[in-house]
């Protein structure tokens, strides 16, 4: 099958790549930036770029591998601009939309998949071995899933049916869970090393794998610490020692992450009472809003 890819973005490339892989006929990538320029050179060696109406016209199957926000015209353009041939299989790769964003192509007779792979990308030859075994969410007509399931397959993907109405939710939760995360990780490691440590990354690397790994396998289990112990005097200690180091951003952090941790405990009611006031009275030093005791 003829593989048009539109956008050497890092998720484009490796996923054109990895379509190459599985004996598919790459037609042609759109790349406009140096960067993907280099991308579509160092993945798809060989390939011709070429604007988004050539690639539509020469291809059976089209992956589109926009930004979110860029989708919707795009699909509205291509469509407008009358070069989708009936039968032809447009896909996009974004975790935000199903198929209801390719409408205006499938009204030209495209068959319309959504086909996200959940992991992150560098956009460098190692993403394809993250393929190999990575879940993707697929979302199609039901009478197109199969397809949609075979083209995940081909990539050694593991297919995950996502329902239109589903798709906001299941991408939201995958943003909140490896960018927050990232969010956290940063500041732990900043105030490692604002406190002079040699190498924080390999301090807490055993810690954070081990909490990781056991959340993943247990749930709400996995959850230690002084918030789960009701340990209220140590809680009301780490908010001291974020406002002594000026960090508003980790105050506000902490103070949410602890309300959520509050919330999978098991502890009392006047435990709960009491952390619940400490981690709501702010001082004005750190720059977080003041509320009131929920109680």
């Amino acid at each position: 099958m003829g593989v048009g890819i539109i956008s050497a973005g890092r998720v484009g490339a490796v996923v054109g790549s990895a379509l190459r892989a599985a004996g598919h006929a790459i037609t042609g990538v759109a790349a406009v930036s140096d960067a993907s320029r280099q991308r579509a050179d160092d993945l798809l060696p060989g390939i011709p770029i070429l604007d988004a109406p050539t690639i539509l016209e020469r291809s059976e199957l089209v992956v589109l591998a926009v930004p979110d926000d860029a989708l919707a015209d795009l699909a509205e353009g291509l469509a407008t601009a009358g070069v989708v041939p009936g039968g032809q299989i447009i896909a996009h790769t974004s975790g935000r939309y199903g198929i209801e964003v390719l409408k205006p192509l499938q009204e030209k007779g495209a068959i319309t998949l959504a086909l996200h792979p959940a992991m992150t990308f560098t956009g460098m030859s190692l993403d394809l071995k993250r393929l190999i075994g990575c879940p993707w969410a697929v979302t199609a007509a039901p009478m197109f899933l199969p397809i949609a399931k075979a083209l995940v397959v081909e990539m050694e993907g593991e297919p995950v049916e996502i329902g239109e109405a589903d798709r906001g939710a299941y991408h939201m939760a995958l943003a909140h869970g490896s960018n927050h995360l990232v969010v956290l990780v940063n500041q732990v490691l900043s105030i490692l090393d604002e406190l002079g440590v040699e190498d924080p990354a390999r301090l807490v690397s055993p810690l954070l794998h081990a909490a990781l790994d056991e959340t993943l396998r247990t749930g709400p289990a996995a959850l230690t610490g002084p918030v789960m112990r009701g340990d209220a005097g140590t809680v009301g200690e780490h908010l001291d020692a974020i406002r002594e180091m000026r960090r508003p951003e980790v105050d506000r952090t902490y103070r949410a992450l602890a309300a959520g941790a509050l919330a999978l405990t098991d502890l009392d009611e006047p435990k709960k009472r009491t952390i619940a006031r400490l981690l709501a009275d702010t001082d004005p030093a750190t720059g977080t809003d003041t509320t009131e005791d929920p109680e």
